[in-house]
């Protein structure tokens, strides 16, 4: 045997992703074998490699599931999880032994040579990237499959640990089998006979981890493997400063009194007492410009996706089936999908590529278009560009372009297959008329023998279609190259292949274009990847300025601008734009200040001169700037978080953790955490609280079904100060450090709610590698003063008991009829977790036969 892999140990380790620490220990008191080892699960978790399972959130400590595996062979037919199990390995030997490992995909093999898992060396695996695989009982593919020959003794027990993970590709499994390094020996399974628990975990509760070891096997990153954090090319995650503006103290409000005239605050798009049909709302929900940019736009999701420039009839389409049926983003989403997805097919791409290339106006090309450079029949030749000018001028015919000549008009371009294809068909195509050049008009003679031969051209067409059509799940390009080679090779002897010849110097024309300038504040349900819409800084610098202005005539010589932050504009063509400027200030030339303030900018042909004091405000170019009555923000107001849970238990822990956190980094005091908890039976949710580092948090015990809309209502009952913040959560959320902030300077009593856009990830996707979309439908997650909340009747627990999934569009139809308006923009590095719904709230499981 060539064996292998040296059994070596790694130094290189990632940091936990939890706050939790553990000791390895050997809570296992009884050595003997025959028993069973610790499994854990991770499910719900995409790709193939090992690295990819350390990264997700919950990697080593809180599996979806834990029990126990009596031999080291394990297939459960399933999809997109990780495996660790780990536990004790008894020789039944003295002797060198073989390990060899099997897996689909990735798998990794570490043992002890004693019982302590400090001790762990990695021995075997397969593969490191996540397209490694092997079949079951195949040990001899990669020369990493077999460890190199350990010296082992019956009497002692080994610490081990296997570590797999299965994407949702072939059958998974994995095994790990060993034997005596003596000629004639066979590898075996290893079975309970050779295996002891770590530890009994049946009587532990899943947020009970202090016994679960993590070890080298558990954070470290193979030389050569991906690394769980690679660079990711993500415009999001670059500096902005908005990041860590909320660590600059705040500016007293007192300094602002003044500066500005006061002004009525009524904005035109308010449609207080006006009917809605249910889920009507949506259509009235604008969104807010920013400044300077963000980079929300996902860049990086476009090669799927490329709804921002505008191509709304390629795409997903409103009227699919299954719109009507959407409702809540956090518990209707396959429905949702249609809406939300941004999977696309290769053909589509190149469908939109084709359709851009129409669409930007300023392409224009500078030469003319090739000619073949072959000889060939100019009838059919020309037929040939008449059904390509054809298919590209004609709106519809998307699916004829697949299934004819493939010529393109603009280039003068065609394909080797299509020469292959239908010019070989000579007998088929002598029949045929010579068609003339797709930018001539047919006599009136002609149209009638013309349809009639087309209409023969479609048949034949059709009928090689319905041949390629047998050949499913294979590349259409390959189908067709196949199908022409053998149907038409006897027949079409004597007929010359050719290549168009390519103008590599070919130029062309074209006008800069600024895509943001074709968007709307409207919700475009349509596309879910293209972020904040912008502000033109000419725009934000001059409203900037003006403030600047006012405020030095107020206190001169006294701040001093050292850059602007943020600007988010909420835009009113009839009355007037309001702006929220946050401002890095320099106060007596030594002290930041953060200012972060809301002001009116005036439409003049509105305002009447008796609203505006002093009289200069309205001076001929000048900007009328005001301050809008009781629009200004809180920032003492308390906000609380509001989570309905059940039997959730490793994402409670880490919403705890994640909200230390944020307390921590901000020292922000006056938030609350409100957990209502349908009976979990996994974690003792109220003791988990007491326990934290947070400022405040409170428990309700609820019983019965999970009902969303009644775990909030139970939660803002518990809240008796009706001027503080609810912010209505989700449990699989990652917040930005400066949320809680965020939330406060969008939520203003009796007139604005705050319904912030978040972004999904994809299944595999971590914050560190966004891969996903903007959840832009969902109003699950809202901001909004509790006597606010409280004047409209709270939430509809009468409507929506067990089921869910709608009752944020019902909410936000009240609120709007309430005469509020709702803030609606993307935030960055706010993440919703992939999760899927299997074994969450109601759902039961079903034993497999």
């Amino acid at each position: 045997l060539n064996s292998v892999c040296v059994c070596q140990s790694f130094t290189e380790t990632v940091a936990p992703k939890t706050t939790a620490r553990t000791t390895p220990g050997h809570p296992n008191t009884s050595p003997s074998p025959g028993s069973q080892v610790n499994l854990h699960v991770f499910e719900d978790w995409c790709g193939g490699s090992i690295a990819k399972l350390r990264a997700n959130l919950h990697y080593p400590l809180y599996a979806h599931s834990r029990s126990t595996l009596k031999k080291l062979a394990v297939s459960p037919m399933w999809i997109n999880y990780g495996l660790r199990i780990f536990g004790y390995i008894h020789p039944y030997a003295d002797g060198e032994f073989l390990f060899a490992v099997a897996s689909n995909d990735n798998c990794e093999l570490w043992l002890s040579m004693d019982e302590s898992p400090d001790n762990l060396q990695i021995c075997a695996f397969v593969g490191k990237s996540g397209k490694e695989w092997t079949a079951p009982g195949e040990y001899m593919k990669y020369s990493s499959q077999i460890s190199q020959p350990l010296l082992l003794q019956q009497q002692k027990r080994y610490y081990f640990e296997l570590i797999h993970k299965q994407n949702a590709e072939g059958t998974d499994h994995v095994e790990v089998t060993w034997r005596l390094n003596k000629a004639g020996t066979k590898f075996e399974i290893i079975d309970s006979e050779s295996l002891s628990l770590y530890t009994n975990e049946s009587l532990l509760k899943m947020n009970d981890v202090s016994h679960i070891p993590q070890t080298a096997a558990s954070h470290v990153v193979l030389p050569g493997a991906t690394g769980p954090y690679p660079a990711h090319g993500a415009e999001m995650l670059k500096e902005d400063s908005r990041d860590t503006f909320y660590q600059i103290p705040l500016l007293d409000g007192t300094y602002l009194l003044g500066v500005l005239p006061e002004c009525a605050y009524k904005p035109s798009y308010i449609i207080k007492d006006f009917p809605l049909l249910r889920y009507q709302g949506l259509q009235f929900v604008r969104l807010s410009y920013i400044y300077p940019n963000d980079y929300t736009r996902l860049t990086h999701m476009e090669s799927d996706n490329t709804c921002f420039y505008q191509m709304r009839g390629l795409y997903l389409q409103r009227g699919q089936p299954g719109y009507a049926e959407y409702y809540n983003d956090y518990m209707m989403q396959e429905p949702r999908r249609l809406l939300s997805s941004s999977q696309t097919t290769g053909k589509s791409r190149s469908r939109r590529r084709r359709k851009l290339q129409e669409k930007v106006t300023g392409l224009e090309l500078e030469s003319k278009p090739l000619t073949p450079t072959a000889e060939l029949p100019a009838g059919n030749f020309r037929e040939m560009q008449g059904i390509a000018g054809k298919s590209a001028d004609s709106a519809g015919t998307l699916d004829r372009v697949k299934r004819e000549p493939v010529v393109s008009a603009e280039l003068g371009h065609f394909t080797n297959r299509t020469v292959h294809g239908d010019l070989r068909k000579k007998d088929k195509m002598k029949n045929l008329p010579a068609l003339s050049d797709s930018r001539d008009k047919p006599n009136a003679e002609e149209e009638g023998p013309k349809k009639e031969q087309e209409t023969e051209m479609d048949k034949d067409i059709d009928e090689r279609k319905w041949r390629l059509s047998k050949d499913k799940g294979e590349d259409d390009t390959i189908d067709q190259w196949a199908h022409y080679e053998e149907s038409d090779a006897d027949e079409d002897v004597g007929w010359v292949a050719v290549d168009p010849e390519v103008n590599w110097a070919q130029t062309f024309k074209v006008s800069h274009h600024d895509f943001q300038t074709l968007r709307s504040d409207w919700i475009d349900l349509n596309c879910n990847v293209s972020g904040n819409l912008l502000i033109e800084e000419t725009e934000a610098i001059a409203v900037v300025e003006a403030f600047m202005k006012k405020l030095n005539q107020k206190y001169p010589k006294k701040f001093t601008l050292q850059r602007i932050v943020n600007v988010e504009k909420r835009a009113d063509i009839i009355r007037g734009s309001r702006y929220l400027l946050e401002l890095d200030l320099l106060y007596k030339a030594h002290r930041r200040l953060r200012l972060a303030h809301y002001i009116y900018v005036l439409d003049k042909t509105f305002v009447k001169r008796p609203i505006l004091s002093p009289p200069e405000s309205s001076h001929k170019g000048s900007m009328l700037l005001c301050s809008p009555r009781g629009f200004q923000w809180n920032p003492g107001a308390t906000v609380h978080f509001i989570v309905p849970v059940k039997n959730q238990a490793r994402w409670v822990q880490q919403f705890i953790v994640d909200m230390e956190e944020l307390y921590q980094v901000t020292g922000d005091e006056n938030f609350n955490i409100i957990l209502a908890d349908y009976s979990s039976t996994d974690m003792d949710i109220e003791q988990a609280l007491k326990k934290s580092h947070l400022p405040k948090s409170q428990y309700i015990r609820l019983h019965g079904n999970f009902q969303r809309s009644a775990g909030l209502q139970a939660g803002i009952d518990l809240i008796s100060d009706e001027h503080s913040i609810l912010f209505l959560c989700d449990l699989h959320l990652r917040f930005p450090r400066g949320f809680i902030d965020t939330v406060r300077r969008h939520c203003v009593e009796r007139h604005m709610a705050f319904a912030p856009i978040v972004m999904r990830l994809n299944c595999g996707a971590t914050p560190q590698e966004p891969d996903g979309y903007w959840e832009v439908n969902g109003f699950g997650l809202l901001g909004i003063y509790k006597s606010d909340l409280d004047s409209i009747g709270g939430m509809n627990t009468r409507e929506f008991t067990d089921r869910w999934g709608g009752e944020d569009w019902e909410l936000l139809d009240r609120i709007l009829q309430a005469g509020l308006e709702v803030e609606r923009i993307y935030i960055r590095n706010f993440f919703h977790h992939y999760h899927s719904k299997r074994g969450m709230w109601n759902r039961k499981t079903i034993r497999s036969k």
